[in-house]
């Protein structure tokens, strides 16, 4: 498996004579042949600014490859979890890496190879299933038929200008559509993905929403998009701060919505941490939530998300009083190799699951800088598994509960 490299100007190589090497935290370690897949369709190749590769040279010698080069990394589609992050070092410690998940890459059999495992079918995720021509039209079309909702505004630039495939299926009018709704978060999240302060040293890649949609618009878009059975129109995305504090928006507009359609299903993204909120929310008639978290420990969970107002036991709260209630629930689990497979992290969030009661684990390669990361984080305190034997353990450990990568329509019929 050979190391893969870019030169300044961008384009790749692979070294004949160099092994490629992996990360898993802090660790520089070997990729293992079953730990790799073919470059799925849909993924990217990137250089990583102000690092060098480390790999094996012919002697057996384990350092950084020498020039003016830079480490690659693979920037999966949805559906493919990273085992593993590219081997390299940084060359200016100062420099902190754009906010994606980097997976690690090597050249193989002819063809570009990376640490992952398939845990989902990617096929609605892929990017090139999503006709950017069908888009445009779609914009087009519905621009023109709510020219003063601004939440079709607001999308359109999220599917034209990011290519977000959630807010592209909101104007291809299929699969999970997006409907954000809050300018404001009840958590400083560390690798926020819409807002940053201005030390951070961290670059958006998004812009938050800026204004209160009505209720009015709000409905607007859950009607055009609740048009199948299998539709999902959902809260909650990376362009917005935390649904749930705009709960009487929400409220408003599901009530109405279902009063006129049962057709489709509504979900949200959430952190879940204002309880009274959330209930409010299941009650008026919600049928999927999905809720992001990064660790079942506090201390690890308080690092990252910075909660305010909340603790992670209101997190849980709110999970059991969904699944109590026949939602179908959730977590869009943030993960990372050396981090999420450490023996602590598994036995806490085996127990989270089966505490509430969640139907599905959705794998989601964390986007955000390694160093600082793994900076902010405690220490690992137990064995480190490897991420392929943690994706095992949790099936064996949890038989009922489906492990995947995106929001899933219920096996069973609606309650």
């Amino acid at each position: 498996m050979n190391l893969v490299y870019a030169d300044e100007q961008g384009n790749l190589y692979d070294h004949p004579d160099w092994t490629a090497l992996g990360r898993s935290g802090d660790m520089v370690v070997e990729l293992m042949d079953e730990e790799l897949i073919p470059l799925p369709e849909g993924a990217t190749l990137v250089g990583l600014p102000h690092t060098r590769p480390i790999g094996i040279d012919a002697s057996g010698n384990m350092r950084p490859l020498p020039g003016d080069v830079q480490a690659v990394g693979a920037l999966l589609p949805q559906g493919f979890t990273r085992l593993a992050i590219p081997g390299y070092m940084k060359t200016d410690k100062t420099q902190k890496l754009p906010l994606f998940g980097y997976s690690a890459v090597v050249w193989k059999d002819g063809g570009f190879y990376v640490a992952a495992h398939a845990t989902d079918d990617p096929e609605r995720w892929n990017p090139d299933n999503c006709d950017r021509g069908d888009v445009n039209t779609g914009v087009e079309r519905l621009l023109a038929k709510y020219p003063e909702n601004r939440l079709y505004k607001h999308l359109s630039h999220c599917a034209l200008g990011y290519e977000c495939l959630t807010s592209s299926n909101t104007f291809l009018q299929r699969w999970e559509g997006a409907v954000p709704v809050s300018y404001s978060c009840n958590a400083g999240c560390f690798g926020c993905i819409s807002e940053q302060p201005d030390d951070s040293g961290f670059p958006a890649p998004q812009t938050r929403m800026n204004f209160k949609p009505t209720v009015d618009e709000v409905v607007e878009v859950m009607m055009e998009h609740l048009n199948s059975p299998e539709s999902i129109i959902s809260f909650g995305q990376g362009c917005e701060g935390e649904p749930s504090t705009q709960a009487k928006i929400i409220v408003e507009a599901m009530r109405i919505v279902r009063s006129r359609t049962d057709m489709g299903y509504i979900n949200i993204n959430t952190n879940a941490g204002l309880t009274d909120h959330m209930r409010a929310i299941v009650d008026a008639g919600l049928d999927l939530m999905r809720v992001s978290t990064i660790s079942a420990l506090d201390d690890h969970y308080n690092a990252y998300y910075k909660p305010r107002a909340y603790t992670l036991a209101n997190v849980e709260k709110s999970l059991r009083y969904a699944s109590d209630k026949g939602v179908y629930t959730s977590i869009n689990y943030l993960i990372f190799p050396g981090v999420t497979d450490r023996e602590e992290e598994m036995e806490a969030m085996i127990g989270f699951v089966k505490r509430t009661g969640l139907r599905l684990i959705q794998m989601r390669n964390l986007n955000i800088d390694p160093e600082s990361y793994l900076e902010l984080i405690p220490k690992a305190k137990g064995e480190i598994y490897g991420m392929k034997q943690m994706l095992e353990i949790f099936k064996e450990e949890l038989p009922d509960v489906v492990i995947g990568s995106y929001t899933h329509v219920p096996p069973a019929p609606r309650k």
